[in-house]
């Protein structure tokens, strides 16, 4: 399978595999959210440093097309650094994201400070999710693991995520890539409504990182919540082997089909 994106300078050439399940010309909100980690990673900090806070949002439909990045710091200081990044397809802003890095360094905590531990089996002990369920492209490069209940099936669920392809062209995934591709299936990890009857698509996505996480596996421990309006929230705790490490929340737009 080739890379979602192939950067060349700020210009990105985007794969057909982006995509997701609402449209074959949209893509998954996996990929940009990826794009715009990577972006803000390749942004060079004064010292050591780590995201904390990815968030992205969506402002317009994100096709599968050729796409511009546009990234600049925003807050430079000796302990964090705030990036901007947007993303541009036909020179329209289709996401606006800004990232948090918070400096690293070794804290001298006290012993009873641990991450709290998963109560969910691990990934080799789950269940296989196929990789046709919702027919969207994007999810050939996922490989998911049900620990509580099943992908797309209604109510609070607990499902593991492992990205199984290249994303950027000449790029490892990193650990914060990992977590933000995982945390935008968050709404399908725990819908309240039939997928077959109704849309639920996130406008936007917040993923904070207490610590980077450990490993290929992210777990997402969700639920979602829906309002009378037509939004809703779509809420997870995020885990690996070691314990749970951050959170992530989509707002949801919701419709008929």
């Amino acid at each position: 399978m080739e890379p979602i994106f192939r950067p060349d300078g700020n210009r990105v050439v985007t794969s057909p595999d982006a995509a997701g399940p609402w449209d074959p010309r949209m893509q998954h909100g996996s990929a940009p959210a990826t794009l715009v980690v990577w972006a803000a990673e390749a942004i060079a900090t004064p010292v050591p440093m780590r995201v904390a806070r990815v968030t992205i949002d969506l402002m317009r439909p994100v096709p599968v097309a050729p796409l511009l990045i546009e990234s600049e710091v925003l807050r430079e200081g000796r302990k964090i650094q705030l990036c901007g990044v947007r993303l541009k397809a036909d020179d329209v802003v289709v996401v606006s994201a800004s990232v948090l890095k918070i400096k690293q360094q070794v804290a001298e905590l006290p012993p009873d400070i641990a991450d709290l531990p998963v109560e969910v089996p691990g990934p080799d002990q789950c269940t296989a999710e196929p990789a046709n369920f919702a027919n969207s492209p994007f999810v050939k490069c996922i490989s998911m693991r049900a620990a509580r209940g099943r992908f797309g099936q209604i109510g609070p669920g607990a499902i593991w995520f492992r990205v199984d392809h290249p994303l950027i062209a000449g790029s490892p995934v990193s650990q914060a890539m990992r977590a933000v591709v995982a945390s935008d299936f968050s709404n399908g990890v725990s819908p309240v409504l039939d997928f077959k009857r109704w849309t639920f698509i996130n406008a936007d996505l917040t993923v904070n990182l207490a610590r980077e996480p450990v490993g290929e596996w992210i777990l997402l421990d969700g639920q979602s919540w829906i309002g009378p309006d037509g939004a809703g929230l779509a809420m997870s705790r995020l885990a690996d082997r070691q314990g749970y490490f951050g959170r992530a929340i989509q707002s949801l737009v919701i419709e008929r089909r």
